[in-house]
Formats: C-alpha cells, structure tokens, sequence
C-alpha cells in the first residue's frame, strides 16, 4: 500500500471517529529571515513543520511538540497566533491552526527518519519549487503582515 493511499485511509477514518480534526503549523522564522520547511516521508513537497492536535492537548502545545519532534525546535518566547484556517483539502470540519515562531533555538535534529525525509530554512525569495501551495500562501501572509485567508 503505498504512503499517500494509507495517510488518505487514516484521514478517512480520523473523520469517522472524530467530529472535527484539528491541526498546527508554525512557520519559523530565522534571524535572518530565513523560513524552517521540511518534506515528509509520506507526502509530497515542503511544508510548515506541524501535525495534529491529540485529545486534552492544546494548540499552542501541539505546536511546541510537534516543533521538537519533527525538527528539534524550542521557542523561547509564545508563539504568536497567525489565524485558523479550514482545510477543505483534508474534510470538511479539518482546521489548522497557525502560529508564527520568531525566537527558538534548535538542536540537533534526527532526520531522516520514518517521518520526516529533510529539513532546512530557506530565504522565502529562495523556497524549493516543490513547497505546496499552502506553504507558499502562508508565508506570504506572514511576511507582508496581511490577514490569513479563511481557507487553508
């Protein structure tokens, strides 16, 4: 069974048990204006380091769990809220939740690994021609201080 079939299988099921999914995604941010993408093992392209919401945890946590999991990065100041967005791509009660990361420090990060293929900060003048196109508009956002849209 190949990695994109089994990652739509689990969404499908993750509907079916779930009334709404919840999701995180951080965009960091370096000194130098740099911004942290990875590539998973199991979808295509690169996206904002994040995942998903586990019951009794909150965003903010998620995010800060997922960040040291997928990329050995701890913010050393909250993150800052940039929106929630529904993922129609996903099902139609999938939301993300978007937080931007300013002041982290990172560690070593064990990659590759079952999940995450490659990670590493790119000018945002300069991100891989594969970063999806989510990944592209939320930095956008970000960087031109403008409202995220209502829509994944």
């Amino acid at each position: 069974m190949s990695r994109r079939l089994l990652t739509r299988l689990l969404h499908r099921w993750g509907r079916l048990t779930r009334g709404v999914t919840l999701g995180v995604r951080g965009v960091v941010i370096d000194e130098g204006g740099a911004i942290l993408l990875l590539r998973h093992t199991y979808v295509p392209g690169w996206h904002l380091p994040g995942g998903g919401v586990e019951p009794g945890e909150t965003a903010e946590t998620a995010l800060i769990r997922e960040l040291q999991e997928e990329a050995a990065v701890t913010p050393l100041a909250p993150p800052r809220l940039h929106g929630l967005l529904l993922n129609r791509h996903l099902a139609a009660r999938d939301h993300v939740v978007v937080y931007v990361i300013e002041r982290f420090e990172q560690g070593i990060a064990a990659v590759p690994n079952r999940e995450i293929a490659e990670i590493g900060f790119f000018a945002p003048h300069a991100l891989p021609d594969d970063t999806s196109p989510a990944t592209r508009r939320r930095i956008a956002e970000v960087l031109d201080g403008t409202a995220p849209a209502a829509h994944w």
